[in-house]
């Protein structure tokens, strides 16, 4: 088998730490569902939802179990053995940006919830200038979106093994290998050095858009909490 092939010198203490890794993995997935069911069934329960927040509790628990489903169809594509293939078992690629995707939504959604229930929305004029800068802002939620799904690419395909120097890619600006796959398409989820030069490109493109919407920001009178947002998401783009 592959294993015997590519791991028939790997100790036990190795093999109990990957495993302890995956096993607190799940069950912290699990300690995670239940911080969201059962709070959400008890405050179901006293009647101290309104309508429209058990609309929200119900989305977000059923991404959740959704999230944990996915989990697990993720890992079961890493304990497929291909006939006649030595390569190092790894998980697709394509599951594992569906579950690190699901994971920011649900995340995404669980604090913008919770935000919305402990602050008070801002009454702002409906300027022409405000609109660009909410239009810009959810531009960039995307681009940040896509740039960590890539980022799920890279890691599924060890991508980031294949090149690493910056800016350049070895001696080049492109490398000569981009599309060496065919048809080309396929080059942008398999092909190791594409998937690494796309997660370069739009690493660079949502750093420069986080800086632009912190300049464009500036411009515009904004409460205080609102420039404390747009600051930290330009100190933690850089740290980044």
């Amino acid at each position: 088998t592959a294993f015997n092939s590519l791991n028939h010198d790997m100790t036990l203490t190795e093999f109990k730490f990957i495993w302890y890794m995956e096993y607190s993995h799940r069950m912290w997935g699990r300690v995670v569902g239940l911080a969201y069911v059962l709070p959400a069934a008890y405050f179901w329960r006293k009647g101290w939802l309104s309508r429209p927040m058990k609309g929200c509790v119900l989305a977000l628990c059923g991404l959740v179990c959704f999230q944990g489903l996915l989990g697990w169809y993720m890992v079961k594509s890493g304990l497929e053995e291909k006939p006649d293939s030595y390569d190092i078992p790894r998980v697709s690629q394509y599951r594992l940006a569906a579950h690190l995707g699901s994971a920011l939504v649900l995340y995404s959604a669980s604090l913008w919830t919770g935000l919305s229930v402990l602050l008070p929305r801002h009454k702002l004029p409906e300027t022409h200038q405000l609109l660009r800068l909410r239009q810009f802002a959810h531009g960039t939620t995307a681009l940040i979106f896509l740039t960590a799904l890539s980022g799920a690419f890279v890691a599924g395909l060890d991508a980031g093994l294949v090149y690493n120097s910056f800016p350049k890619m070895g001696e080049r600006w492109i490398p000569d290998d981009l599309l060496a796959f065919s048809p080309v398409l396929r080059n942008i989820f398999e092909n190791p050095t594409t998937v690494q030069f796309d997660h370069r490109i739009l690493g660079i493109a949502s750093a420069t858009a986080v800086t632009a919407l912190y300049l464009f920001s500036r411009k515009i009178p904004l409460p205080r909490r609102t420039r404390m947002a747009v600051t930290s998401l330009l100190t933690v783009a850089c740290m980044q």
